[in-house]
């Protein structure tokens, strides 16, 4: 797809699409939204939608929906066995990500269980490119552990490197040779590294993982929940796939894995996932799992209108024009911040702005959340909702003790074909406002921790008085205003 340049000058997106269906939002006043927080725990995932003004918490489920989609709906077949809609689903799996053995789960989530249910035991080891939250909770849940195993320029916040979430593959070897291939199920590659800031890995790194699952005979499988947003950066950023169609990139990375497993809240703007593969035996491995955990092999725990707009959804993905919008409105965003001098996440990734909370909240310790006393601090003075990706989604080790993250992140989703230009606008406006005034947000601490995936339903109340103090300076400078 060719940039499309302004005869101005400016160096803005252009939407290619147009808005035929809205849904009123609300912006409610300042004092209602501390009253949403304290009522919430502080913790964004508790806050009700009709305090929110623009939802940023997650791309999962809430990318829209294109009318193809909506009026393939409308041709479901209702069958509990043997449905139509699941046929076609099937051949939309093989058309778009080349594998003809395809299992449909609810979301991502039921497969990584299903997965870990079928290949994890105790001692078990599974290197991965990073970990995400419900990947890692399956895991350990079977007994299992993780290894991550990126290079060093991963962690870099400011970076310009194309593609830092690649695998370390000297890590890699290192690892199989230190645990024994026999007890490494699987490598879990992820397309793109959620929780380090979205950011994605080349076909050149991921040929290399396969190498070296090759030689030591391990699985590989792919999370490809976001591969459509990683083969366009991929389009963008490596050179020997420049003239390539999204189509080709999707099937080369696709074809490296023995398994591959999404969620279609992702990939293809939809709600449910799958699991996919070519191998006849792997196939076998977890097709008895499928109707124990989720239904029948024919719609797996999806409502089959979900599963006619995953198909139309799966096809969307190969249009670069589709997959493009939410990269390109995350870049506009990221570089806007950057520009004003607010610490972020680069190069920009997919499926969200990422704030550096370590740097925001340099005054905040890591054990009281500065990532997740940002979020609230963002929400009480604007009304966005974003996601807290610090050591709150992380979980505690075997002896309860914290363990903190790598990075202390905000995540600002940027849901495909969502939000305007000028509501970008105001979320970099606020922002900005809120990094000059940073030094009035305080911490935060638990009042009620789940034992599992704490960041979903944890409560948390702030350490002093400064959701007030800030409250009365967005006040004395907005007065009025909302």
């Amino acid at each position: 797809m060719k940039e499309i340049k302004f005869y101005s000058g400016e160096n803005i997106p252009l939407e290619l699409h147009k808005v035929r269906v809205v849904q009123k939002l609300n912006l409610v006043p300042i004092e209602r939204r501390l009253e949403a927080l304290n009522e919430g725990g502080f913790n964004t995932f508790r806050l009700n939608t009709n305090d929110v003004f623009l939802d940023m918490l997650t791309d999962s489920g809430t990318n829209a929906m294109s009318d193809n989609q909506m009026a393939a709906m409308m041709q479901a077949d209702d069958a509990y066995a043997g449905s139509q809609s699941f046929y076609r689903l099937q051949k939309a799996v093989e058309d778009v990500l080349g594998k003809k053995y395809y299992l449909p789960v609810h979301q991502g989530r039921a497969a990584e269980n299903i997965i870990s249910n079928a290949y994890i035991k105790k001692g078990s080891i599974v290197p991965m490119n990073y970990h995400f939250t419900t990947a890692m909770a399956h895991i350990t849940q079977y007994g299992g552990k993780i290894e991550e195993l990126l290079y060093d320029e991963a962690y870099v916040i400011n970076s310009s490197h194309p593609f830092k979430g690649n695998m370390n593959i000297e890590k890699l070897e290192e690892s199989i040779n230190t645990h024994g291939a026999k007890n490494i199920p699987f490598i879990r590659m992820e397309a793109s590294t959620n929780l380090i800031g979205g950011q994605p890995f080349s076909v050149q790194n991921l040929r290399d993982v396969r190498a070296i699952a090759d030689k030591y005979n391990i699985r590989l499988v792919l999370d490809a929940s976001l591969i459509g947003e990683n083969a366009f950066l991929v389009k963008q950023r490596e050179e020997e796939f420049k003239d390539s169609t999204m189509g080709e990139i999707l099937k080369t990375m696709t074809a490296l894995a023995d398994l591959v497993y999404f969620s279609a809240r992702k990939l293809s703007s939809s709600r449910g996932g799958g699991i996919c593969t070519n191998n006849m035996e792997i196939y076998r491995e977890l097709e008895a799992l499928v109707p124990l955990f989720e239904g029948f092999l024919t719609y797996g725990g999806m409502s089959v209108r979900e599963m006619e707009a995953m198909t139309v959804g799966l096809y969307e993905t190969l249009d670069e024009s589709v997959i493009s919008q939410s990269p390109t409105y995350i870049k506009y965003l990221v570089d806007a911040l950057d520009a004003k001098g607010v610490p972020v996440i680069k190069p920009a990734g997919v499926l969200g702005a990422h704030l550096n909370a370590f740097d925001i909240c340099s005054h905040i310790p890591q054990n009281e959340y500065p990532a997740g006393a940002l979020a609230a601090a963002l929400f009480l003075i604007s009304g966005v909702r974003g996601m807290e990706r610090g050591s709150v989604s992380n979980q505690r080790d075997e002896d309860g003790n914290e363990t903190y993250a790598d990075m202390e992140l905000v995540r600002l989703a940027v849901p495909r074909r969502v939000f305007t230009l000028s509501q970008i606008k105001y979320v970099e406006d606020r922002v900005v406002w809120l990094y000059e005034n940073r030094h009035l947000i305080g911490g935060l601490r638990f009042v009620y921790e789940p034992p599992v995936l704490r960041f979903f339903m944890g409560g948390l109340e702030p350490i002093s008085d400064w959701p007030e103090k800030l409250m009365a300076k967005f006040k004395e400078d907005f007065g009025d205003s909302l």
